[in-house]
């Protein structure tokens, strides 16, 4: 602490993301990054971004990546809004879009970034408890508001909410913004873009770092009315005017426009995903159901702090979640490639067997 620190940097409690250590063999399952490399087009495209045009300015509007963008999702560019990453994306619509009289209303299990925005922007808010089952129940939040948000899939449970229930929650709730996180909606959950020129109260945020795996990269985007865009654009512009870089953008555009590639990973993901299910279910695991890139399962004979030590001693690390103790005793495993869940299972078995 400081005595130069001002009065909101000493109450902030800021998010603390995933690890990431730099040790050698080291199986990473703990921060949700794609197993898989980049499109071969992004790394040509990188490439060729490497010219003297570097000493200029980027597109402050990034109107080439937006309009890859809108085509891809069948909307109008004055409907996108591209940031330095989701993270940057969501700090922005916390603040134009979410900051009521009325409390915003999020999950009380979810995205940990969700109250550090609420806490540096002055956001009042109050948390909503997931149902026993650990799911989004839509008849909670249908009450007075200032904004509401969850990620669908759900993080850190990776549980998946039907379209049918967005709608159900768009239809009720008119007179506040809704908006739908979905940074892993890509492995196996129906997207809410679907409803956006249904619906001028939702926006719906996305991310290259998953599904593209382009975390390295950090490019996030909205899409929603062209009204709410245009709210996150006057934040934007008083904050920071270039926030993608040309790097970025080409390498944006490159992987949005290589489907098959993104096809071809996504589906090696959840195919993992699923044998990776069931083998743990073998090992007496009980895990939720997942549309994400990641999974939240629990032993019933183990503290999930004991696992992941355990893990750890093995060279896997995956996330354990202390707070709250409701999933002290979960793990949040990462899908990785084959070889990288194999030798997961391969130390969870030595542990058990012990």
């Amino acid at each position: 602490m400081s005595q130069y620190w001002s009065s909101l940097v000493h109450n902030l409690t800021p998010y603390v993301p995933g690890e990431q250590p730099k040790l050698q063999n080291l199986v990473k399952l703990n921060t949700n990054e794609n197993p898989y490399g980049p499109s071969p087009a992004v790394i040509a495209a990188l490439q060729a971004e490497a010219a003297d045009s570097l000493r200029l300015y980027p597109d402050p509007d990034s109107s080439r990546l937006k309009a890859a963008i809108a085509e891809y999702h069948g909307l109008q560019s004055n409907q996108v809004f591209v940031g330095n990453g989701s993270d940057e994306v969501l700090a922005h619509v916390f603040q134009a879009l979410l900051k009521h009289d009325l409390p915003l209303l999020y999950p009380d299990i979810t995205y940990s970034f969700y109250p550090v925005y609420c806490g540096l922007y002055g956001i009042a808010f109050e948390t909503v408890p997931l149902n026993a089952q650990f799911e989004i129940a839509i008849d909670d939040y249908l009450r007075p508001n200032g904004g509401i948000i969850f990620p669908n899939p759900n993080a850190p449970t990776g549980m998946p909410l039907a379209l049918s229930e967005i709608e159900r929650l768009l239809k009720a709730n008119t007179q506040s913004v809704v908006v739908i996180d979905e940074a892993y909606v890509d492995f196996g959950t129906e997207s809410a873009v679907a409803l956006v020129n249904q619906y001028p109260n939702l926006l719906v945020t996305h991310t290259y770092s998953k599904s593209r795996s382009l975390a390295g990269l950090r490019v996030g985007y909205a899409v929603g009315d062209a009204a709410l865009i245009e709210a996150l654009i006057r934040v934007k512009d008083s904050f920071n005017s270039y926030p993608i870089d040309r790097f970025a953008e080409a390498g944006a555009i490159a992987a949005l426009q290589d489907e098959a590639y993104f096809q071809q990973t996504r589906q090696q993901v959840i195919a993992s995903r699923d044998q990776l299910v069931l083998d743990l279910q073998n090992l007496g695991f009980e895990v939720l159901p997942s549309g994400a890139n990641f999974i939240f399962a629990r032993h019933p004979n183990y503290a999930g702090e004991q696992l992941a030590a355990s893990l750890r001693a093995q060279a896997v690390i995956v996330r354990h979640f202390k707070k709250p103790a409701r999933i002290a005793d979960f793990l949040r495993i990462t899908i990785g490639n084959p070889a990288q869940n194999q030798a997961l299972m391969q130390a969870l078995r030595t542990f058990l067997s012990a």
